[in-house]
């Protein structure tokens, strides 16, 4: 079928796109409606979120990795390269579920960078050359229409983009791993009751599934490429 089709009719693959969508709208929609829920949730213990990464932490005997507070708006995380966990200023200063529990998440990456988590490694080594790939794979693409249908750019360009698909890939059993240990401490070590356990792994949970919904996309994305320019040829 002609290029030229998509340019004057609907283009089915969009169908792809709009299916990407809507599971990474109702995946937001899942995990703020948790958050939001376990944010007016005060854990029994009057724990903030920065308490327990301390004390999860120190249980555990990582004592080169620091707890920082960021600025509203901004979200948690764990950087590995300045080893510190950073909490958003909510879940840093709130003795809620929700911070607790979050909290714990970005120990749980702490504690696999201090034990050498193998996808962990992979996934940083492979995080320079999908960010490059993610960049450049559309502009290869469209340079690669442009120049008359080259199909050797079109392909690389292709693979390019399913560089980032593959780390995205990389990320999710990162992730559930990140969830699993936090949910072992939470509990493990006394800071939330077996009720706000509960609490706290739905907050994990609906987190989680952002990131299989946000795979699920890219996937979709990557198939709708391959459909619209993967083995194409310019019409004479």
């Amino acid at each position: 079928m002609p290029f030229g089709y998509y340019g004057y009719y609907f283009d089915p693959t969009y169908i792809l796109v709009l299916i990407g969508a809507l599971i990474c709208m109702f995946a937001s929609i899942g995990v703020n409606s948790a958050m939001r829920k376990y944010q007016n949730v005060r854990n029994c213990s009057g724990i903030t979120g920065a308490d327990a990464a301390m004390r999860i932490l120190r249980y555990q005997g990582i004592t080169d990795v620091r707890v920082e507070c960021l600025n509203q708006g901004q979200g948690d995380h764990y950087d590995p390269r300045s080893r510190a966990v950073r909490l958003s200023y909510e879940n840093y200063h709130s003795a809620s579920v929700t911070a607790v529990a979050v909290a714990a998440h970005e120990c749980g990456h702490a504690a696999q960078h201090h034990e050498e988590y193998a996808m962990l490694k992979i996934r940083s080594a492979f995080a320079p050359v999908a960010n490059i790939g993610s960049s450049l794979g559309f502009p290869i693409i469209i340079l690669g229409v442009i120049l008359g249908w080259s199909q050797i750019l079109i392909e690389i360009g292709i693979w390019a983009f399913a560089l980032g698909v593959i780390f995205q890939l990389i990320t999710l059993p990162v992730e559930f791993d990140a969830s699993r240990r936090a949910l072992q401490t939470v509990s493990g070590y006394g800071i939330l009751t077996e009720e706000e356990k509960k609490g706290g792994k739905k907050v994990l949970t609906a987190a989680a599934w952002t990131y299989v919904a946000a795979t699920a996309a890219a996937l979709l994305q990557l198939l709708r490429l391959v459909l619209l320019f993967g083995g194409r040829r310019r019409d004479d």
